[in-house]
């Protein structure tokens, strides 16, 4: 079975945006050191999920920033819009976007027939409420919480719903030049 990793940007405090969806508080000039470490995270990885509404914003984002070749996050857009993405959403039937199909059934019978599929690692960005019910339903095998030096004192968390106690071994800490820490955990449910 393929695994399927959730790499997430968090604040010390455990939020993943603040109360009204803010970003402000993420660093976004990485240290070439956390540049590497993403290109093999994401490296084995043919299928990325989103949820709807991060969808909305990361395609379009990453499909911009592939126009200029001289742009710092080029090669990052490169294998991202290259990658075959599945949006979950209730709201679209088919999608708006190339190299991207919609996913409208239940999460967990949609996210287990992908994970039975053929391929590579997959790999989840978000958004919050999709991550979270992704979480809660025990489909994620390896976290990487990249937690930036912030407290914002208020946000969405997504761990809020988990309901039942889940194991995870911790794999790897480490910390990036630019002040970022990366925890990863493996999933030993």
């Amino acid at each position: 079975m393929r695994k399927l990793k959730l790499q997430v940007q968090i604040t010390i405090d455990g939020f993943i945006s603040g109360v009204n969806g803010e970003m402000d508080w993420m660093l976004f000039e990485w240290s070439q050191d956390l540049l590497e470490y993403v290109k093999e995270l994401t490296e084995p990885v043919d299928t990325i999920l989103l949820g709807r509404k991060l969808a909305e914003g990361f395609i379009p984002h990453w499909e911009n920033v592939i126009k200029n070749p001289n742009d710092p996050e080029y090669l990052g857009g490169v294998k991202l819009t290259k990658t075959p993405k599945i949006v979950f959403s209730k709201t679209y039937e088919k999608s708006i976007w190339n190299n991207t199909k919609v996913a409208t059934g239940e999460i967990t019978e949609e996210v287990l027939k992908i994970k039975q599929q053929n391929g590579n690692d997959i790999i989840v960005y978000g958004g919050g409420s999709f991550v979270s019910s992704l979480i809660t339903k025990e489909l994620i095998d390896e976290i990487h919480l990249f937690i930036n030096p912030v407290i914002i004192g208020k946000g969405m968390p997504i761990f809020q719903e988990i309901s039942k106690k889940q194991n995870f071994k911790a794999i790897q800490a480490k910390h990036f030049e630019c002040g970022i820490v990366v925890l990863t955990y493996k999933s030993v449910n």
